[in-house]
This record gives C-alpha cells, structure tokens and sequence, in this order.
C-alpha cells in the first residue's frame, strides 16, 4: 500500500479576504502524538459502515452514471454532520469517507466551509489503515510584516465578519482500492439576531453522496420556542434578511421538538440530491430558534465551577436614536450597488420611529450633507425629502473616508452639545462604502486614530463593506474600536436585504449603559460585563469562574437605562443545589466529556474571543505581546485553533489507533412529538450494548421470578408470586418520599408441555410513576414507551433513543432494554423479552430490575422495595439439632438435610437452596428460596400488594408505605 503521498490542510479564503482566519493555520509537519483512548470501537464501527456504503454509493439516478464514469476523483460514499447544541454552544462534527476504486491512487481532497466565529478543535484523517491526527501547538513568534498584516485580519467576536465563512481544505493521497476518512470537529457559540439563534453547516460535498446526513440536537434547560428549518441557502449574507420566510425546509427533513428537547435530521437520497443540485453544491443547512424567557434579570446556569449568564429582555419600549446615514457615492457604486443601497435606505427611513432624529451624508471626493449643522425629525416631509435627496444621488469621484468620517461624527457631536436631547438617547453612525480610501488621508492607521479621537467614545460606529474590493480591516476596526460592529455584504441580488437586515438588528435599542455585576469575592475572571447598548433580538452574554463553589448563591445585578428610566435588577441565583445544567446523567451525554463542561468551554471560547479582539484593536507592542501569550495559553489549554495556534498533523504508531470522537449525542432527540405534521425521527439504531448497562440481582423477571440482594450480608433470596393474570403488582412503593412508585400488570400463558403449573403469569406492562419535582409517569410495554410529564410521547422498542426532562431520562435499547433514571439518583432497567415465532405458551413480557436505589427513602416499600434497606441473616432452626449451616458446608453446597432460616425483620422464614438465572440467561445468581407466595418473607400477604390500576400510588386510599 502507498504511502501518504500529500497532506495540505489549508485554511482558504470563504467568504472573505485572503488570509481572514479565527482558526490559524495547519501545519503539515508530523510530530509526536498520544492517541486517544476512548473510540478504538467506534473506530471498527466507523469501517464497517464504510463498507456498507460502498455498495450505497453506486446507486445514483442512471443521468448520474456516466458522470461517474467520467469521473477521476474518489467517490464520496459518505458525508455526515452532526451537531450538538447546548444552552446555544455548539459541537459539531463533520465526517467525510472517500472511496478510490480505480486502479491508481489517486488524491482525495476534503473540503468544509465552517462559520467564521467558529473554532476548530480537532482533525482526524485516516487513509487505509494509516491514521493522521492533529495536535493543537502554540505558533512561532515570527512577527515578519506580512504575518501581521495577515493576522491582523481576524475577526473578532462582535464584528459584522463574524457572519461569513471561512473554508477549512485538507487533501491527501488515497491508495488503489482504499478509503480514507476526514473527520473535523468545531464549536461555537451561536449569536442572537432579529430573535432567534441560527445554527448554519455547509452541505457541499461537490457530488452525489451515497449517504449525505446531517443532525441537528438542541438541549435547552428554558424552553425551545420558533424552531424553524428555512430551505437550503446558498449565500450565508442571507441570514440577514428578516425572518419571515414561511417556505417549507429542504426535502427529507425531519423535525422533532419537545420542550426543552429537539431533533433535525436531513438525510436526501441521491435522487433527492440530483433534484437540488447535481453538482452535489447543495447549500447551507439552516436551523433557527429560540428559548423561552421568564426572569428579567436574565438566564444564570452553573455548572463545575462555571457560569453563563444571557441576558435579553424583552417587551421594553424603543430608545430614541440619533443617526447618522453616511453613503459612498464614489465612481465604484454604479449600477446595483448604488440601486440597491437606495432601495434599502428608502425601507429604512419608512422604519424610523417619530421620535428619532437623522440626516444623511453622501461622499465620494467630496462630501454633502443633506441637512447642514443639524439632525432632523422624523415627519412625513422630512423623510419625503430624505428619499428625494437618496434618490438623486450619482456615483462620481474617489472615496474619502477619512474626511466623511469626521464630518459625520462632527455633526453628530455638535448636534448632542448643542441640543437638549434626551440623556437615555442612543447616537450612532452607520457608514457604508464599497472600496478603500483614495482621495485624502489614506493611511488606515491615521483613519483610525482620526475617527477614534473624533467619536471620543461619546457614540456608536457601525461599517458596512459592500462587495470585494473593500478594505475589510479598516472598517473592522474601525466598529470595534468605537463600540460597534462590522458587517460584510455580498454585491447580489439581495444585497438590499441584507442591508436591511442589518439595520434591522441595531435599528431598535432597548436598553443603553448596561451594566451586570456580580459579587468580587465570588467570581473571577468574567468577560465583558459593561455594554454601550443592547439591541432587541440580539443577546449579551457573560461567563466566568466562580471563587466559592460552595457558597449558597450567586447574587446577580443589572443596571441599565431605558427610554421610560434607570432600571436596576437584582436576584440570587442558587449554586449548592444539583444543578438543572448538570447533563452527566443524561444517557445522551454520558460520553461527551466537552459537552458535559459546555458552560466551561462557552467560558473559554468567550475569553478568547475578546483577547483576540483586544489585540486586535492594540497598537501597543508590550500589549499586544501579553493578550498574544494569554489567548495561546488559553486555546492550548482546551485544543482551539486561534491566529496563534495551528494544528500539527501526526501519524500514529498504534496498531489499534483512535480517534478524537465527537459527544455522543445518540438519541438526544428522540423524545420528540411531531411539528408541523413532521414524523418523529427515526434516529441511528445502536446495537445493543448490555454491558454499558449496570445490572443488580433485586429483580422481578420471568413467570415471575422474584431475586432480593442483600450485598452486606453476601447472599440473595428468591422468591415466586402466582398471581392472576390481570393482577397489578406494586413492586416498589415511595411516594410519601422520593415520590416514586412502579407498577407491574401480569398477562397469563399456558403452561408449557409436562410444566407442573397449569398456567404462568409474566409482566406485559411495567408503570413507573413520579411525582417530583413535577407528576410524570412512563409505562413500558414490550413494543412501546410512554412518556408523559404534560406532554404525552410514544416511542418504539424496535429503536434506540434517549430522552429526558425534569429529572427523568429514559433510554431505549433497541428490541433490548429500557432504562428509567430519576432525579440522578434512582434508576430502573426493564428488560424486553420478545419472541419471533413464540410458541403457544410464550408471551412476550417485561423483566425489572433495579439498577440505583440510593434515592429511594429507608420507608420504601412494595414487594422489592420492602428489602433495600434491610439485611437478612441467614440461620439455623434450633429444632433442627446440630447440621451445619448450608453456607458452612465444607463442599461449598447447601446441606439438605439442615433446615436453613432467614431472619428478616424479626421474622424467621423457612429457605431452601437454589439457583436462578437473571438477566436473560445471561447471569446465575444462587440464593435462598422462600416458599408459598414469599410467606412470612414480605410483609403481610401477597393480595396486599395489588394495585387497582396501574397509575395507583396507595395515596389516595391513605395507605403509608408500612403495610
């Protein structure tokens, strides 16, 4: 097999300039790295589906054949996206196999458009049996200008670049009858516009796929509201438009929602493809939401030492606005970028409110302004007269930014000294051009200096590049150094849109001089917590550490300014209780460590984001060394790609390598109800993996067969109920305490051939109720769930899924089991015995075993509930003479000639010896056999444990857990 001829992993220019990168370069050298040593089997799974889609891979449309005959490059057979987003932080992983069925090897070229906010946090390659994998390393401090100049083009988080993309290439020589598989991971953390979050991945393969999928699970502890999937989109600048779109989403999509949870798949065949691009381009997949908000003072979660703190009040009146409009009219606005600027300033002055004051400045080599010395009302005249001055508007002359910049901000600081306008006010400039300065100052650092010293952070100044040939870097720093932000909009069709979207976003503030503050002795480190101005639909948000982790609450306060008075809100949010941000228990997590530290990571991704900024807008040589080192400690620190570190490409010398795997996210949305008419989804199947799952020997399984274990005292007790069939039995009873109780409902059977039983009896339904913190049942049969917690949910035994909500996850399977956890800290695995051609006297039924009862009160009853608290000791008869204890016999085998007592609650039971298989065959528990319904082993008599429905929980009949 040839070796790895070629690895380039570039970052290329998406949609924007050359050399615009948040993730830095990758470096092609091979260094030493440690494998991972969590998914060598995910490893083998992943080969095995590759395999698999081999076969897929070959069924295209008969159109597609003789493109693929003609086709030189290796054929994609699968390209798969999944993500999962956490309190609006996002995982995503996207996985690439390739296919070289010629004869040759040939190079194989893997290539991601990835947002420009987002960091890269790991890449994968494995080509044959070869496996690459990358090391994020601290770059070289090589400061040569044309590095600078480079690196002086990332983008920071707040700035209008934010919303492009950025192209992540890797290629590599594939040998002769090989695959080879891409695998990059990148987060982010998703920003709030117009009043919802969009998650974008790029679908663009550049050819049919086998099997193209992308996922999409969104977990959010307040409430998911106005999810939408919007069609494909083939220009990000989009997004800027107002969401009013009501179109259908791309074909084969699937949406699941319930309240906190949701699940989008979009999984087109090849014929779906070829009908929306045959050239396999297929677009962005958009996924648009929000979430609920109730307190005013925002969303606090804490999580490990960590917290994250949304703010975005809503139902506020609008703040008065001074704008200034200032409008390239250079030679280089012709045609339809002028037209359409026009056409967006015409919509835009329709949306000033009567209590906003502007004007508007036209510049190329000269300037012109509308209205001398003075910033006008909005009245029907006077917006009639701003129109006729847009209108009449021809692109001439050179582009002297320098010059319009301090007119506007001239004018717009005369107008505040020089009128008695309202202190709660909001001033801002929007400056759009389509090119570089030409005439006047040219230097942008002079600009820069001219246009900072001019604004005197007195107001807000917000650029818009239209087009390609716009210096990006200016206007970038040019917004971030006067508290405001740079937007890129693409010369289309729909740039008019997009210039509108934008004002839409800053066009409405509700709030100015926010300010959110937190107790000095019980947080550190906290990002950003002062803010010009808050604009409605958008979000601000704060993270840091917490200095007392235990320390009973987190006092929060926020003050601000809006257009009635100065607000102040307060409150404490509490940090010594098990948190509702806690997903550890949630089955779909439990692999996940990033995802389980999500508040953490949204922390870091935050902090690096502002240093870069910070370094950024610097001029300091001293300064900019200091935010370079701690934005490099920090990317190192948790494996982000950032201007100062670039990932290191490693082969590794294990013959059984792993690789970096993304969360498991399996079955996170399952718990869905159908949206818009929509199926639940089906989700990935997991094979079943009873290993995973932690089994006790306390059961109720078989016809049935009940098992007590009693670890302190190192044995088990056993015992039968013949119960009718029809009979409800209550196997573990503790509502007065933790509030749970379950239900089991018996189906009968014939007895099989020679049995000595005339008929058996197994569970067909196993009912496990909850009624804290809020009522919420789930009823289990061989074929389906029930999940009700006020909103009822069916799902099927036959598919692996995982959900949760309010302290109770539930985790099916497939065809195998279904485990039931509440609160963290109680647990239930209910096995599903089915049978394909059952014989007469089969029946498929339910097996329970109790997994964790630590939750569960020392009151707890029922017929194995009764015995979690309590030992047993195992004796003698003394009317039984002198025989050895069974357990004493020197065989190691019970005596049966010696009459064997248990003692359990001050009774003593009668016993015998036997042995019981649990667990469907799989393990042999020996234990000690009590007689005749269990008399005298349980409390009271086996008819005082029946239940008159499945629901009953004993309460409304005033029984206590004590019989």
């Amino acid at each position: 097999m040839a070796l790895l001829g070629i690895i380039t992993c570039l970052w290329a220019a998406g949609l924007r300039a050359p050399g615009q990168v948040s993730g830095g370069d990758l470096d092609g050298g091979f260094e030493l790295q440690r494998s991972r040593e969590s998914s060598c089997q995910h490893l083998s799974q992943m080969t095995q589906g590759t395999r698999q889609m081999l076969t897929v891979a070959r069924r295209v449309p008969r159109q597609g054949k003789l493109l693929q005959r003609l086709e030189t490059r290796p054929r994609i057979a699968e390209f798969t996206v999944k993500s999962t987003i956490i309190s609006r932080y996002a995982f995503t992983t996207v996985s690439c196999t390739m296919v070289n069925s010629g004869s040759e090897a040939k190079e194989g070229t893997f290539e991601m458009q990835i947002p420009a906010a987002a960091f890269i946090s790991n890449f994968t390659m494995m080509i044959g049996d070869r496996l690459y994998h990358g090391e994020v390393k601290a770059k070289e401090k090589k400061w040569s200008n044309e590095n600078r100049e480079r690196d002086n083009k990332h983008s920071s988080p707040t700035d209008g670049g934010e919303n492009g993309a950025e192209t992540f290439k890797a290629s590599g020589t594939i040998p002769r009858k090989t695959h080879a598989t891409f695998m990059l991971h990148y987060e982010e953390l998703l920003q709030r516009r117009l009043g919802k979050y969009e998650y974008t991945v790029s679908v663009r393969p550049h050819q049919l796929v086998g099997r193209l999928r992308v996922e999409v699970n969104i977990l959010e502890s307040s409430g998911i509201i106005s999810l939408e999937v919007p069609p494909l989109r083939n220009n990000r600048q989009q997004s800027n438009r107002k969401i009013t779109d009501d179109s259908s989403p791309p074909p084969s999509t699937v949406i699941g929602q319930t309240k906190t949870l949701a699940k989008v798949t979009f999984s087109p065949s090849v014929v779906q493809q070829a009908q929306i691009a045959r050239s396999g381009v297929f677009g962005d997949f958009i996924v648009r939401y929000d979430v609920n908000r109730d307190l005013s003072v925002g969303d606090v979660q804490i999580l490990n030492g960590y917290f994250v703190h949304y703010f975005a009040p809503k139902d506020l009146p609008p703040l008065p606005k001074n704008v200034v409009f200032v409008l390239d009219s250079s030679a280089s606005m012709v045609g339809t970028k002028l037209r359409q600027t026009k056409d967006a300033l015409f919509t835009i002055l329709q949306d000033l409110r009567p209590e906003d004051h502007f004007n508007i400045i036209g510049f190329n080599n000269r300037i012109k302004i509308w209205q001398q010395d003075q910033l006008v009302p909005v009245t029907p005249n006077n917006i009639r007269d701003a129109k006729k001055y847009i209108h009449n508007m021809s692109p001439t002359g050179g582009t002297d930014i320098n010059k319009a910049v301090l007119t506007s901000a001239k004018l717009l600081n005369n107008y505040i000294a020089q009128n008695d306008i309202d202190a709660r006010s909001v001033s801002l400039i929007i400056f759009l051009t389509d090119g570089r300065p030409t005439v006047g100052e040219k230097q942008s650092s002079k600009i820069l200096s001219n246009t900072k010293e001019a604004i005197h952070e007195k107001f807000c100044l917000f650029t818009l590049g239209i087009g390609n040939d716009v210096d990006y870097k200016l206007l970038e720093r040019m917004s971030l150094e006067n508290c405001g932000m740079m937007r890129r909009i693409q010369e289309e069709e729909d740039a008019a849109a997009q210039l509108k979207g934008f004002y839409d976003e800053i066009g409405t503030p509700l709030l100015s001089d926010i300010r959110v503050d937190y107790p000095k002795d019980s947080v550190e480190q906290v990002t950003q917590n002062v803010f010009p101005n808050y604009f409605n639909g958008s979000e601000i948000v704060i993270a840091g550490k917490l200095v007392k982790h235990n320390s009973g609450s987190l006092h929060v306060e926020v003050t601000a300014s809006n257009a009635n008075k100065y607000i102040l809100l307060k409150t404490d949010v509490a940090v010594d209780i098990p948190s509702k941000n806690d997903i550890s228990s949630s089955p779909a997590m439990e692999d996940g460590m990033e995802t389980q530290n999500y508040i953490e990571r949204t922390w870091s991704y935050l902090t690096i984001k502002e240093l870069l900024t910070s370094w950024l807008k610097s001029d300091d040589t001293e300064e900019k060394e200091y935010l370079m080192d701690k934005a490099k400690s920090l990317a190192l620190t948790y494996n982000f790609i950032t201007p100062f570190t670039s990932l290191k490409m490693k082969e590794l010398q294990a013959a059984q390598p792993s690789l970096h795997v993304s969360p498991s996210t399996d079955g996170i949305g399952e718990r869905v109800q159908s949206l818009q008419g929509h199926k639940a989804p089906p989700g990935v199947p997991r094979q079943p993996d009873k290993q995973r799952i932690k089994i006790s020997k306390t059961s109720a399984d078989g016809d049935p067969h009940f098992v007590i274990d009693f670890p302190s005292s190192k044995l088990a007790v056993c015992f039968n109920i013949d119960g009718q069939p029809g009979d409800i039995l209550r196997l573990v009873s503790d509502h007065n305490e933790s509030g749970v109780t379950v239900n089991g409902q018996l189906i009968g059977a014939p007895a099989p051939p020679n049995g000595h039983k005339k008929q058996r009896t197994y569970f067909s339904t196993i009912t496990i109720l909850s009624n804290k913190p809020d009522r919420s049942y789930v009823e289990i049969t061989p074929v389906k769930v029930i999940l009700d917690d006020g909103e009822r949910l069916v799902l099927p035994c036959d598919r692996s899924s995982m959900v949760g909500n309010h302290g109770l996850q539930v985790s099916i399977v497939a065809n195998s089991n279904v485990t039931v956890a509440i609160q963290g800290t109680i647990s239930f695995v209910v096995l599903i015995h089915q049978y394909k051609n059952p014989a007469p006297y089969q029946r498929n039924h339910l097996g329970f075993y109790i997994s964790n009862s630590k939750g569960l009160s020392p009151n707890s009853h029922g017929l194995l509930g009764q015995f979690l608290h309590h030992e047993v000791k195992l004796t003698q008869d003394p009317l039984a003479g002198s025989a050895p204890l069974a357990s004493q016999s020197p065989a190691g085998e019970p005596n049966p000639r010696s009459l064997n007592m248990l003692r359990v609650k001050g009774r003593l039971v009668p016993v015998v010896w036997k042995q019981r298989k649990i667990y469907n065959g799989e393990q042999e528990v020996d234990c000690w056999f009590a007689k005749n319904n269990a008399d005298k082993l349980i409390d009271g008599v086996y008819q005082d444990y029946l239940a008159a429905h499945p629901f009953d929980t004993g309460a409304s009949c005033g029984m206590t857990n004590n019989l």
